[in-house]
């Protein structure tokens, strides 16, 4: 762990320079307490940094969240081995293709049998919070139940036993990002309507107390709980599947689902604060999390350390150290398949600014977070399923 300064911690060992420089902008913000906690797969974001743990007393900054909010991951470990799979992986991974919309603006035609509770459950919910999700997006209840795109996924993994375990990651897609969208802006015009000067426009923060800010609270709380449901609603299509694809019922060994963008009331240094992770996990003593790697490298089931002064809090993943466009300059499609040599994947250069050469290595992050987790398992996929 490095100390940059009394109000940044980093435990990055890979940071340039930019990224450096917007974590110590944001680290004076004056309602930080009492640091901000860098965490080791930390590049450069939209206001704060991507791989950020953000304390505040009495304000919030809405892009310190982020717009996927409630991003996450998640993990059902199944009691099948390696040996007792079907050798045509193929057909398995482009089943789930079919079961769940991919891409950005790919939806459900309808809503299915069980998304139907767990959409009822959010309409509760807005309900209870007092506002309409769909003035943020009409099809909102099709979104349910799809994966998107970018560095999203769905995997089939190994651990070190062979046990074969099923992996995703998503958010509150459209919905969501409408969401913090909107409240970044109104964070923004109450800044220009106070005079508040910014370093940056989108460090714009919302005070406790204010309509304002409770709006933004009991949005946010929705759609961190769309994004926890979403998963769910996945995993359960997936395991569905991969049941069809192996003849035989799925038991659910283990079942872990944990977000890495969102914001939380927690105490730390003997403060009650809004806590935001904006690509980190939550990583008290005994805390179950995942932590992927790179499209191609492995991914690490870990238990948390509790560290006080990472604010208990782990990476989410990788980190990038290419930006897409970038990547696409760099890299080529022979390199990409080289990466996923053994992996059942869809051969596209539409996911060549996702090949792991555009991300840190996970080896070197887990290297940098081994005094905030314990590593429980260690993935290694076989089969791959993005959007483009």
């Amino acid at each position: 762990m490095e100390t940059i300064n009394s109000r940044l911690k980093n435990w990055a060992s890979i940071l340039d320079e930019k990224t450096r420089e917007q974590a110590i902008t944001t680290a004076k913000m004056p309602f930080i307490f009492p640091h901000l906690a860098l965490m080791p797969d930390a590049h450069l974001g939209k206001g704060a940094t991507v791989g950020s743990v953000i304390p505040t007393l009495g304000a919030i900054i809405p892009a310190a969240v982020g717009v996927d909010i409630g991003c996450g991951m998640i993990a059902v470990k199944t009691q099948f081995t390696e040996e007792q799979l079907p050798k045509d992986r193929k057909s398995l991974r482009e089943e789930i293709e079919r079961a769940i919309p991919l891409s950005a603006g790919k939806y459900n035609r309808k809503v299915v049998a069980t998304a139907e509770p767990r959409i009822a459950a959010l309409k509760a919910l807005a309900e209870t919070a007092g506002f309409d999700p769909g003035d943020y997006a009409k099809n909102w209840e099709l979104q349910l139940g799809t994966l998107g795109s970018g560095n999203h996924f769905i995997e089939v993994s190994l651990d070190e036993d062979n046990n074969v375990w099923l992996f995703l990651h998503s958010g509150s897609r459209g919905v969501g990002n409408r969401i913090a969208t909107k409240h970044i802006k109104v964070a923004q015009q109450v800044a220009k309507k106070y005079w508040i000067d910014l370093p940056d426009p989108d460090l714009a923060y919302l005070v406790e107390g204010t309509e304002e800010f409770d709006s933004y609270i009991r949005e946010l709380r929705w759609a961190q709980h769309f994004a926890l449901l979403n998963r769910e609603e996945m995993m359960d299509r997936v395991i569905r599947q991969f049941t069809e694809w192996v003849g035989a019922e799925v038991q659910e060994i283990e079942r872990i689902n944990c977000h890495h963008n969102f914001t939380e009331r927690e105490t730390h240094f003997g403060k009650s604060v809004w806590l935001s992770r904006k690509g980190a996990i939550r990583a008290r003593e005994g805390d179950p999390g995942l932590i992927p790697g790179s499209m191609g490298t492995a991914s690490y089931v870990v238990v948390g350390k509790g560290n006080p002064v990472a604010l208990c809090s782990s990476p989410h993943g990788a980190g990038r150290e290419y930006s897409r466009t970038a990547a696409r300059k760099a890299f080529t499609i022979d390199q990409l398949r080289v990466a996923m040599t053994g992996i059942e994947y869809r051969d596209t250069d539409a996911f060549l600014d996702e090949i792991p050469g555009a991300y840190k290595p996970i080896d070197q992050v887990m290297e940098d977070a081994a005094d905030l987790v314990h590593v429980r398992h260690k993935l290694r996929q076989i089969i791959n399923v993005k959007g483009d």
